[in-house]
């Protein structure tokens, strides 16, 4: 029988944080995880659309447990000071679910003058781990789930050139490598959390071709005849092959919660392309499986963000 969202286990007494909470993945994945008894910690820049999102879960289930923690992962100044309010008021994180995510922008570039998608996909939410770690320690059994993309088999990593200073910027193959680098972190992470001898672990997954606003976004940004051509290819695009963001949703529900989810692994929907279906083994490119790069990459982001990833020294019992 095929995974669904009522499958998801009782959660009462969890804490789970979301990134990206209030539309498309995100919004589903707080819909079903504050349905089903988590306090879900909503991480969004949009104080007023997380609120709306909060009274519409709380009239199908008046009993729900969130909280809005404003985040913006293009500025590691919020970042930092979203992970302390988050400390000041929890003692544990059970699950931090780093859905946020932007997709082929034009150029832009953080507060730090990180390029934008790796910026937001992959840096903000390396800091944002890197700083909850002790909190994700505290659990019995942490997760941190990071939401890649099929597009990762498409990228190439340019250790030396992450943030597109000295290439011709190109929106699609930055978006690609945003993705490779969720990967690298997860496999990364994953070791070193099983090498300081942690019981939290890591994973990846991802929500085959789902019917978000993470599509309709970059030609919004883009503006001008093309933008708004783009958009409205895509939203048609959409309409006739996407599957519902709640089903896409699915994969990262999974990897959140479900008993047997491996150390390391990755998620995606079962169907034809990983592009549809439910929740099972996803495939990785070589690219994603490489440990040495993987490791290079972690070292980079702890330097770009000045966030260490370090578990033995997070954890509660040294």
């Amino acid at each position: 029988m095929p995974w669904t969202a009522s499958d998801l286990p009782d959660l009462t007494g969890r804490t789970v944080l979301v990134t990206g909470a209030t539309s498309g993945l995100g919004e589903a994945s707080a819909i079903a995880l504050a349905t089903r008894g988590a306090h879900v910690v909503l991480a969004t820049r949009d104080a007023a659309r997380t609120g709306a999102l909060m009274d519409r879960i709380r009239v199908r289930t008046p009993a729900a447990s969130m909280e809005h923690l404003p985040i913006d992962l293009a500025d590691l100044a919020t970042v930092r000071e979203a992970a302390g309010r988050f400390a000041d008021r929890h003692e544990r994180l059970d699950v931090l679910l780093a859905n946020a995510g932007v997709m082929a922008t034009p150029e832009r570039r953080t507060a730090e003058g990180f390029e934008l998608q790796l910026g937001v996909n992959h840096l903000g939410h390396h800091a944002l781990v890197g700083l909850l770690l002790p909190h994700l320690l505290t659990a019995e059994a942490g997760r941190v789930v990071v939401v890649s993309s099929t597009a990762h088999r498409m990228a190439r990593l340019d250790l030396d050139d992450l943030n597109w200073e000295r290439r011709r910027y190109e929106r699609w193959s930055a978006y690609g490598t945003s993705k490779l680098a969720n990967l690298l972190f997860v496999r990364e992470l994953d070791r070193r959390l099983r090498a300081a001898g942690t019981a939290a672990i890591a994973v990846g997954a991802h929500p085959g071709y789902a019917d978000t606003a993470l599509q309709s976004a970059g030609p919004r940004m883009q503006g001008g005849v093309r933008g708004r051509v783009t958009g409205v290819g895509t939203r048609i695009t959409n309409l006739l092959l996407a599957q519902p963001a709640a089903r896409g949703a699915l994969p990262q529900l999974y990897a959140s919660v479900a008993p047997d989810v491996e150390p390391g692994s990755y998620w995606g929907p079962d169907g034809i392309g990983e592009a549809r279906g439910y929740p099972a083994p996803a495939a990785r490119s070589a690219a994603a499986r490489d440990d040495g790069l993987a490791a290079e990459l972690t070292v980079r982001s702890e330097q770009l963000t000045g966030v260490a990833l370090d578990p033995a020294a997070a954890s509660p019992a040294r």
